[in-house]
Protein backbone atom coordinates (compact mmCIF):
# COMPACT_ATOMS: atom_id res chain seq x y z
CA UNK A 1 0.00 0.00 0.00
CA UNK A 2 2.51 2.39 0.81
CA UNK A 3 4.37 2.19 -2.51
CA UNK A 4 1.31 2.22 -4.25
CA UNK A 5 0.57 5.48 -2.53
CA UNK A 6 4.28 6.86 -2.67
CA UNK A 7 5.22 5.94 -6.70
CA UNK A 8 2.03 4.54 -8.44
CA UNK A 9 -0.99 6.91 -7.40
CA UNK A 10 1.54 9.83 -8.06
CA UNK A 11 2.22 8.37 -11.57
CA UNK A 12 -1.33 8.10 -12.57
CA UNK A 13 -1.97 10.96 -11.57
CA UNK A 14 0.53 13.02 -13.36
CA UNK A 15 -0.16 10.98 -16.29
CA UNK A 16 -3.71 11.46 -16.36
CA UNK A 17 -3.18 15.03 -16.18
CA UNK A 18 -0.97 15.04 -19.08
CA UNK A 19 -3.15 13.41 -21.36
CA UNK A 20 -6.68 14.77 -20.61
CA UNK A 21 -6.18 17.76 -22.59
CA UNK A 22 -8.07 18.34 -25.78
CA UNK A 23 -5.89 17.63 -28.65
CA UNK A 24 -4.94 16.28 -31.63
CA UNK A 25 -4.86 12.55 -30.55
CA UNK A 26 -7.93 13.16 -28.40
CA UNK A 27 -9.60 14.33 -30.64
CA UNK A 28 -8.96 11.20 -33.06
CA UNK A 29 -10.01 9.04 -30.82
CA UNK A 30 -13.23 10.64 -29.74
CA UNK A 31 -13.76 10.70 -33.54
CA UNK A 32 -12.88 6.85 -33.90
CA UNK A 33 -15.00 6.05 -30.62
CA UNK A 34 -18.12 7.97 -32.19
CA UNK A 35 -18.17 6.59 -35.72
CA UNK A 36 -17.37 2.98 -33.84
CA UNK A 37 -14.48 2.30 -36.71
CA UNK A 38 -11.26 0.59 -34.90
CA UNK A 39 -11.98 1.32 -31.52
CA UNK A 40 -9.78 -1.15 -29.84
CA UNK A 41 -7.30 -1.03 -32.55
CA UNK A 42 -6.85 2.67 -31.98
CA UNK A 43 -7.54 2.80 -27.94
CA UNK A 44 -4.61 0.21 -27.43
CA UNK A 45 -2.05 1.80 -30.34
CA UNK A 46 -2.11 4.72 -28.23
CA UNK A 47 -2.34 3.31 -24.78
CA UNK A 48 0.87 1.03 -26.07
CA UNK A 49 2.58 3.84 -27.99
CA UNK A 50 2.50 5.93 -24.38
CA UNK A 51 3.72 3.09 -22.23
CA UNK A 52 6.38 2.50 -25.01
CA UNK A 53 7.20 6.56 -24.45
CA UNK A 54 7.16 6.30 -21.18
CA UNK A 55 9.36 3.65 -20.74
CA UNK A 56 11.78 5.39 -23.07
CA UNK A 57 12.15 8.59 -20.48
CA UNK A 58 12.60 6.20 -17.64
CA UNK A 59 14.87 4.29 -18.85
CA UNK A 60 17.06 7.75 -20.34
CA UNK A 61 16.03 8.77 -23.82
CA UNK A 62 15.13 11.60 -22.33
CA UNK A 63 19.39 12.05 -21.68
CA UNK A 64 19.75 11.31 -25.81
CA UNK A 65 17.27 14.17 -26.67
CA UNK A 66 19.35 16.52 -24.55
CA UNK A 67 22.42 15.20 -25.90
CA UNK A 68 20.87 15.66 -29.79
CA UNK A 69 18.94 19.06 -29.58
CA UNK A 70 18.59 19.01 -33.55
CA UNK A 71 15.80 16.31 -32.97
CA UNK A 72 13.65 19.13 -31.88
CA UNK A 73 12.99 21.49 -34.59
CA UNK A 74 12.99 18.19 -37.03
CA UNK A 75 10.05 16.71 -35.02
CA UNK A 76 8.42 20.06 -34.72
CA UNK A 77 7.69 21.11 -38.30
CA UNK A 78 6.88 17.54 -39.15
CA UNK A 79 4.26 17.47 -36.75
CA UNK A 80 3.10 20.79 -37.94
CA UNK A 81 3.04 19.81 -41.67
CA UNK A 82 0.76 17.05 -40.53
CA UNK A 83 -1.37 18.86 -37.89
CA UNK A 84 -2.28 21.56 -40.36
CA UNK A 85 -2.84 18.64 -43.37
CA UNK A 86 -5.40 16.96 -41.23
CA UNK A 87 -6.88 20.24 -40.17
CA UNK A 88 -7.80 20.62 -43.79
CA UNK A 89 -9.16 17.63 -44.28
CA UNK A 90 -11.36 18.03 -41.17
CA UNK A 91 -12.50 21.48 -42.36
CA UNK A 92 -13.64 20.35 -45.74
CA UNK A 93 -15.72 17.06 -43.93
CA UNK A 94 -17.40 19.91 -41.94
CA UNK A 95 -18.30 21.89 -45.09
CA UNK A 96 -20.20 18.70 -45.92
CA UNK A 97 -24.00 19.35 -45.37
CA UNK A 98 -25.80 16.15 -43.78
CA UNK A 99 -23.42 14.18 -41.97
CA UNK A 100 -24.61 12.16 -39.36
CA UNK A 101 -23.79 8.99 -37.49
CA UNK A 102 -26.51 6.76 -38.85
CA UNK A 103 -25.72 3.32 -38.60
CA UNK A 104 -26.01 2.82 -42.71
CA UNK A 105 -23.19 5.44 -43.28
CA UNK A 106 -20.40 4.27 -45.14
CA UNK A 107 -17.38 3.20 -43.09
CA UNK A 108 -14.05 5.46 -43.09
CA UNK A 109 -10.76 4.44 -44.04
CA UNK A 110 -9.10 1.26 -43.60
CA UNK A 111 -7.27 -0.41 -40.49
CA UNK A 112 -4.12 0.49 -42.33
CA UNK A 113 -4.91 3.65 -42.66
CA UNK A 114 -6.61 4.49 -39.55
CA UNK A 115 -3.78 3.32 -37.98
CA UNK A 116 -1.21 4.74 -40.28
CA UNK A 117 -3.03 8.42 -38.76
CA UNK A 118 -3.44 7.21 -35.41
CA UNK A 119 0.81 6.56 -35.21
CA UNK A 120 1.22 10.27 -37.11
CA UNK A 121 -0.72 11.93 -34.86
CA UNK A 122 1.31 10.20 -31.78
CA UNK A 123 4.74 10.17 -33.00
CA UNK A 124 5.29 13.13 -34.75
CA UNK A 125 3.48 15.35 -32.37
CA UNK A 126 6.84 17.52 -30.35
CA UNK A 127 4.43 17.62 -27.45
CA UNK A 128 4.31 13.64 -26.70
CA UNK A 129 8.15 13.67 -26.16
CA UNK A 130 8.26 16.92 -24.02
CA UNK A 131 5.43 15.62 -21.73
CA UNK A 132 5.84 11.91 -22.06
CA UNK A 133 9.54 10.97 -22.43
CA UNK A 134 11.34 14.13 -20.80
CA UNK A 135 8.54 15.41 -17.83
CA UNK A 136 7.54 11.89 -16.62
CA UNK A 137 11.09 10.53 -17.63
CA UNK A 138 12.63 13.39 -15.09
CA UNK A 139 9.58 12.78 -12.17
CA UNK A 140 10.48 9.28 -12.47
CA UNK A 141 14.10 10.15 -11.63
CA UNK A 142 12.64 11.63 -8.54
CA UNK A 143 10.99 8.41 -7.30
CA UNK A 144 14.60 6.42 -7.11
CA UNK A 145 14.50 2.60 -6.99
CA UNK A 146 10.27 3.16 -6.84
CA UNK A 147 10.79 4.85 -10.57
CA UNK A 148 9.36 2.03 -12.57
CA UNK A 149 6.28 1.87 -10.38
CA UNK A 150 5.52 5.59 -10.95
CA UNK A 151 5.73 4.95 -14.86
CA UNK A 152 3.37 2.14 -14.21
CA UNK A 153 1.03 4.34 -12.43
CA UNK A 154 1.54 6.90 -15.82
CA UNK A 155 1.19 4.03 -18.02
CA UNK A 156 -1.64 2.91 -16.63
CA UNK A 157 -3.84 6.57 -16.54
CA UNK A 158 -2.97 6.10 -20.28
CA UNK A 159 -4.81 2.37 -20.94
CA UNK A 160 -7.73 3.74 -18.83
CA UNK A 161 -8.11 7.28 -20.18
CA UNK A 162 -7.62 5.88 -24.03
CA UNK A 163 -10.28 2.80 -23.40
CA UNK A 164 -12.44 5.06 -21.86
CA UNK A 165 -12.37 7.94 -24.33
CA UNK A 166 -12.49 5.47 -27.10
CA UNK A 167 -15.40 3.16 -25.79
CA UNK A 168 -17.47 5.77 -23.69
CA UNK A 169 -18.09 7.37 -26.98
CA UNK A 170 -20.64 5.13 -28.16
CA UNK A 171 -23.37 6.91 -25.39
CA UNK A 172 -23.01 9.85 -27.37
CA UNK A 173 -24.08 8.39 -30.66
CA UNK A 174 -27.65 9.33 -30.30
CA UNK A 175 -26.91 13.49 -30.06
CA UNK A 176 -24.41 12.82 -33.20
CA UNK A 177 -27.34 11.54 -35.37
CA UNK A 178 -28.91 14.51 -35.55
CA UNK A 179 -27.71 16.64 -38.76
CA UNK A 180 -25.22 19.09 -38.47
CA UNK A 181 -23.58 17.66 -34.82
CA UNK A 182 -21.16 15.87 -36.88
CA UNK A 183 -20.15 19.08 -39.06
CA UNK A 184 -19.81 20.87 -35.91
CA UNK A 185 -17.26 18.37 -34.25
CA UNK A 186 -15.31 18.34 -37.58
CA UNK A 187 -15.00 21.98 -37.78
CA UNK A 188 -13.71 21.79 -33.68
CA UNK A 189 -11.46 19.25 -34.47
CA UNK A 190 -10.02 21.49 -37.41
CA UNK A 191 -10.04 24.14 -35.06
CA UNK A 192 -7.62 22.28 -32.52
CA UNK A 193 -5.01 20.42 -35.35
CA UNK A 194 -5.00 24.13 -36.87
CA UNK A 195 -4.20 25.89 -33.37
CA UNK A 196 -1.75 22.89 -32.63
CA UNK A 197 0.19 23.04 -35.66
CA UNK A 198 0.42 26.92 -36.13
CA UNK A 199 1.69 26.93 -32.40
CA UNK A 200 4.36 24.38 -33.36
CA UNK A 201 5.55 26.65 -36.22
CA UNK A 202 5.41 29.59 -33.62
CA UNK A 203 7.41 28.00 -31.65
CA UNK A 204 10.08 27.64 -34.15
CA UNK A 205 10.13 31.15 -35.77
Amino acid sequence: MSALLAHVLPGYLLGLSLIVAIGAQNAFVLRQGLRGDHVWAVTLTCAFSDALLILAGVEGLARVQAALPAIVPVMRYAGAAFLLAYAVRALRSALRPGATLSPAAAGGPGLAATLATCLALTWLNPHVYLDTVLLIGSVAAGHGEGRHLFAAGAIAASFSFFLALGHGARLLRPLFARPGIWQALDAVIAVTMAALGLGLLIQGA
